[in-house]
């Protein structure tokens, strides 16, 4: 294979001569026969005649079946080798209805809309190898393919690694060394050159376990993030939470509260007999909130620096409102089956399928919703419906505060993607398969607090003349 032409393509500088292969029966399908000859040419030498296979589906679908004889014709004449494939949107051929309305859901259509965006047919889902032989019964060679490639793949999740990313210390210091180095100097910048013997025993103790646990890395990371904020005027917040019981935290100004003369515990923060990653809660202005991350971006790189993804998922209710509009029904009919659920505890609501489930320990409370549901019919479709719906995912978004960083290229350890928006970064794993990598997750918390306090102070100096003292 020639890595140099491949990685011209990969990036975009033979887009004149080459063309994707999903491409090659684009233009079979407009008949442009010697296009896509020349197209699957290109990528076959690219990529190498043995990486090179020509796809074959068939859901059943008229433009499928017009281009295949050209297709087989166009892989006779290149000696190209053939692979079975299956679009796949759904696991089961009876989640199709439910992908119908989910479809319905994301483009605000209704199911009774003949213009709506949908699917020719139920065939889309995850076929079995015996469904796959039978469809390509004529064509054995092109399942054998799809094992072969099935074969090749070595995909290996990684898991539990120290991905924090990598802190730059002086020549001649290690993580471990630093971090006592600037924890002693903090101290003294706290408290003055006499340090008690209890602070420095309570020191000496917490960097023990922060060099045993692996964590140095963290807190100097942590620390360089809040001295910039204070550096460039962002209005930070003096810590909350565990992190208020870690003196190392305090002597790097991370936070603003002396845990000893408060009497917090460490152990609430970091315990050595629970190995997990300590989680400090940064706060800023939230009108600057962005500038932290881009100077987080700039200092480790912007291949090792991302936000986080979330995935919406239809929780009971929304399943309830949803199927009523994409079915067609007033919007009544949603509210009375919502209103008919029991009561939500803790902020959880019962799921649909703990209403039908005498096991369900709430199953008892949900009398009225079943009577519903067994004496109306338009009720029992709405339910029917939802329930196909409930757990599914409805849209992707952006952790309001979360951001990962990485010691290696995201790209190696994670899928990624770019906002088309505004070209940000954002992880395709969700926050806690990002952490369960070894993937380092930040929040970077942006609080109109901070803000409306850095206007007071700035309004106090414009009329008064002093500055008071705000951060810790």
């Amino acid at each position: 294979m020639d890595r140099e032409l491949l990685s011209q393509y990969s990036s975009g500088l033979i887009a004149t001569t080459g063309c994707p292969g999903g491409e090659i029966q684009t233009r079979l399908r407009m008949g442009a026969y010697k296009e896509a000859v020349r197209a699957a040419s290109e990528l076959r030498d690219i990529f190498g005649k043995e990486n090179f296979f020509l796809e074959l589906m068939d859901h059943g679908i008229d433009v499928e079946t017009r281009v295949k004889a050209d297709l087989l014709k166009l892989g006779k004449e290149l000696g190209l080798p053939l692979l079975a494939t299956n679009d796949l949107h759904y696991t089961f051929n009876a989640d199709a209805p439910s992908h119908e309305a989910l479809l319905c859901v994301q483009s605000g259509s209704t199911l009774a809309d003949p213009k709506r965006f949908k699917f020719d047919n139920d065939e889309f889902y995850l076929k079995t190898p015996a469904q796959m032989r039978e469809l390509f019964k004529e064509l054995p060679e092109a399942c054998d393919n799809t094992l072969l490639i099935a074969e090749r793949c070595d995909v290996k999740l990684r898991e539990g690694e120290n991905l924090l990313p990598q802190f730059s210390v002086p020549e001649g210091e290690s993580e471990d060394s630093w971090l006592v180095k600037e924890s002693e100097r903090g101290l003294i910048w706290r408290l003055g050159e006499n340090v008690p013997q209890e602070y420095k025993d309570r020191l000496s103790y917490e960097l023990g376990v922060m060099e045993k646990m692996g964590f140095p890395g963290y807190f100097l990371v942590v620390a360089d993030l809040v001295a910039h904020a204070k550096k460039v005027g962002i209005r930070v917040g003096p810590g909350r939470g565990s992190a208020a019981g870690s003196l190392v935290a305090y002597a790097l100004g991370i936070t603003g509260l002396d845990p000893l003369v408060h009497g917090l515990l460490f152990e609430r923060f970091l315990n050595p007999e629970r190995i997990s990653m300590p989680d400090i809660d940064l706060d800023f202005d939230e009108r600057r909130r962005s500038e932290m991350i881009r100077y987080a971006t700039e200092k480790y790189g912007e291949d090792r620096v991302a936000q986080i993804i979330t995935y919406g998922t239809i929780k009971s209710k929304q399943a309830l409102k949803d199927s009523t509009r994409v079915l067609g029904y007033p919007y009544v009919i949603g509210e009375k089956l919502t209103k008919a659920l029991p009561p939500s505890v803790m902020g959880k609501d019962i799921s649909l399928s703990g209403v039908f489930d005498p096991k369900d320990e709430r199953y008892s409370e949900a009398g009225e919703f079943r009577t519903l549901y067994d004496t109306d019919p338009d009720s029992k479709r709405v339910v029917d419906t939802a329930r196909g719906l409930e757990g599914l995912k409805r849209q992707w978004g952006v952790h309001a505060a979360g951001v990962i960083l990485s010691r290696e290229p995201l790209l190696d350890v994670i899928p990624i993607h770019r906002r088309e928006a505004d070209g940000a970064i954002i992880t395709q794993f969700d926050m806690g398969a990002c952490e369960s990598t070894g993937l380092l997750k930040m929040d970077f918390l942006g609080l109109r607090n901070l803000s409306v306090l850095d206007d007071a102070l700035l309004n106090i100096k414009a009329n008064q003349g002093i500055s008071p003292r705000a951060n810790g």
